[in-house]
């Protein structure tokens, strides 16, 4: 196991955010760089490709090398890192990935999650180190006629649609089962679909954003796309990092679902993202394709933050279109230095497209 940047200095709060190379805990490094936090980040993999990104749009993070899949690499960078908190993003959340690769999904996002929670308490750190999981939404899938009228919240039944929404569920039940087994701080925050310009191209928001900021450009002709149908409560993750945080510092642990509230379909941000471009006619650029359908839809997705509002305070500041504008600005700049070098750039047009949660780590 390698480590690189300088010891924190003493006295600081430090926090371990495994999955670092994920969208989640990319935005979260940032926010708790800003509190003073030494943060410290563990990269799974020899040699990964995403170490370089992170050494560059966050130098202040601290890397180690680790596996959440070896449960004595995990307990290292937890007794290395001498983690106050641990933020645990890891997590494989592709979900069209997970229907092809199950055995995997669940390894890495169910029993992960289990290998982080027994290294905290392996190394004797359960009355000292505080748990973050990372839970989602997509554990309720369920049908739309089981869906309360006002969202799902935090006493909401499970009934999830994927291998990652069944792996994400073992997660859950398991960081509340080690809570009140062994007295531990573990909160689990249940989020919604949150995006943002850190997000992957593999994702259906983030390959709209690009996509239509390089069909303005003439660098791509078109989009190809599943259901445009489904409807999901899309924020914004820098809000939903703050949210995280607040969590941690409860005196009491306890789970919290965050969300918007408000839905709109796939449709209704390939339409708000052409507009940001001043396209009008859309559907000249959307081809569908039926590869990019799951074997299990979710429909209709959105979430009741009330707990979240009353006991944190918590509200997210940027709205639907807010979000999507962010979005294709930040592509449009990426598509601006790509038609000025574009020899210099390798891309992926179209990877499939998913609606998901956390950052693949």
């Amino acid at each position: 196991m390698s480590v690189t940047k300088m010891m924190p200095p003493a006295g600081r709060r430090t926090a371990l955010l495994t999955g670092i190379t994920g969208q989640d805990a990319g935005h979260l490094a940032q926010h708790l760089h800003a509190e003073g936090y030494a943060v410290w980040g563990m990269i799974r993999g020899q040699n990964n490709p995403r170490r370089a990104e992170v050494e560059r749009d966050l130098p202040f993070v601290h890397i180690i090398e680790g596996d959440v899949l070896d449960l004595g690499s995990v307990a290292r960078a937890i007794n290395l890192a001498d983690a106050d908190e641990l933020y645990n993003f890891a997590a494989i959340s592709h979900v069209g990935y997970s229907f092809t690769h199950p055995s995997v999904t669940m390894d890495v996002t169910g029993k992960g999650v289990l290998n982080v929670l027994e290294a905290v308490r392996l190394t004797g750190r359960e009355d000292r180190t505080r748990v973050y999981q990372a839970s989602t939404s997509e554990m309720f899938g369920g049908v739309d006629g089981e869906m309360p009228r006002t969202g799902y919240n935090e006493s909401s039944p499970l009934h999830p649609r994927s291998p990652y929404g069944a792996a994400k569920a073992y997660g859950h039940w398991i960081a509340r089962n080690y809570r009140e087994s062994y007295g531990m701080f573990v909160v689990c925050g249940i989020l919604f679909n949150h995006e943002g310009e850190r997000r992957g191209t593999e994702f259906v928001t983030r390959k709209i954003s690009r996509a239509v900021a390089r069909i303005s450009l003439g660098l791509q002709e078109d989009l190809h796309l599943g259901a445009l149908w489904p409807r999901r409560d899309w924020g914004y993750a820098g809000d939903y990092v703050r949210g995280i945080h607040l969590m941690m510092q409860r005196d009491e642990p306890e789970d919290f679902v965050l969300a918007t509230g408000m839905t709109h379909s796939v449709q209704d941000f390939v339409e708000q993202a052409f507009a940001e471009v001043g396209i009008d006619d859309w559907r000249s650029y959307v081809a569908y394709d039926r590869t990019f359908e799951r074997a299990a839809e979710v429909g209709h997705l959105f979430g009741d933050a009330s707990k979240a509002h009353e006991v944190l305070g918590w509200r997210p500041e940027v709205d639907f279109k807010g979000l999507v504008r962010r979005m294709v600005s930040h592509d449009l700049e990426l598509a601006r230095a790509e038609a000025v070098a574009p020899a210099t750039l390798s891309v992926t047009i179209d990877a499939p497209a998913e609606i998901a949660t956390p950052g693949v780590a």
